[in-house]
């Protein structure tokens, strides 16, 4: 016959504890994402003003170190300032989907306090005998690394050909608006040229 197992009082009140622990945790951490979100929603116009800040030195920052032309950098940064509303509306929602719920596990990790202090014996110990595994891990981790930096080149030098397109399209046709305007008042100044020429012939 199988003996029962004998689940002491002590145990069972612990597991208790940790779970009413747990879960009112999990509530405190839920209330302070919506603070988080709330406060998010009634300091709109600072993070956008945060966002513009970040926006100029990000993108002065590219252009001087993707070209050396001074005409081209003074073009890009006209269209940089162009498409800055544009970033700052992508900029927002993302912010609004993404940032509270970052912010919240950031904070739970500075409170949570596990793996906070190592000794540094264990330290120095792991840096001089790593395991078998993490050569190849620290390989593919690198290609990681170098295949990531890759795309974000490849998406740095497409936004800045879309920015320069479309700024390119919008000189074109501000230039073409103002050479048909004077076209016009060209063609609205003949005929009051003929009338005088009709007069001054009649005298």
């Amino acid at each position: 016959m199988s003996t029962p197992v004998k689940i002491s009082n002590n145990s069972t009140n612990n597991f208790t504890k940790v779970l009413a622990e747990t879960s009112k945790e999990e509530e405190l951490m839920h209330e302070v994402l919506l603070i988080i979100e709330n406060l998010a929603y009634r300091e709109e116009a600072t993070v956008k003003l945060i966002f513009d800040r970040l926006y100029d030195i990000g993108s002065i920052n590219l252009i001087n170190q993707k070209f050396r032309s001074r005409a081209v950098k003074k073009v890009l940064r006209l269209i940089a300032r162009m498409s800055k509303p544009a970033f700052r509306i992508f900029a927002w929602h993302w912010f609004k989907k993404n940032s509270p719920q970052l912010i919240t596990n950031w904070l739970r990790q500075q409170v949570s306090f596990k793996n906070q202090v190592t000794p540094a014996s264990k330290v120095i110990i792991k840096k001089q005998v790593p395991p078998l595994n993490s050569f190849s891990e620290l390989e593919y981790q690198n290609r990681e690394i170098q295949f990531l930096r890759s795309q974000v080149k490849i998406l740095a030098t497409i936004l800045i050909g879309v920015v320069a397109f479309f700024g390119g399209s919008l000189l074109w046709l501000s230039q073409t608006l103002t050479t048909g305007r004077s076209q016009l008042q060209n063609v609205e100044q003949l005929p009051q040229l003929t009338i005088q020429e009709a007069s001054a012939d009649r005298k």
